[in-house]
């Protein structure tokens, strides 16, 4: 599986309530079910008008067929090659 971060343009999504975001994890999730294993949701950032999504996935192709079944676009679909943090200094 690779790793991917999602960009998704969702206008006022860094206003949605509690339960407004309950209702969008459940819809991604009823769509991963389906979906599975060829990909999963890792967490989320929501800040202004987008989201940031982590995923793991076999492929791009995964992933735009879960954003069709979920209703959540994927403006932006990057395959993380590699990560560092502070550690990788030594």
């Amino acid at each position: 599986m690779k790793t991917y971060v999602i960009e998704r343009n969702i206008p006022g999504a860094g206003s949605m309530s509690q339960d407004e975001l309950c209702g969008a994890a459940s819809a991604s999730n009823a769509a991963l079910a389906k979906l599975a294993p060829r990909v999963q949701w890792n967490h989320s950032y929501v800040a202004g008008d987008k989201t940031f999504c982590v995923y793991l996935a076999e492929d791009e192709d995964a992933i735009r067929e879960h954003a069709q079944m979920s209703g959540f676009p994927a403006d932006t679909i990057t395959e993380i090659k590699t990560r560092i943090d502070p550690t990788t200094a030594g």
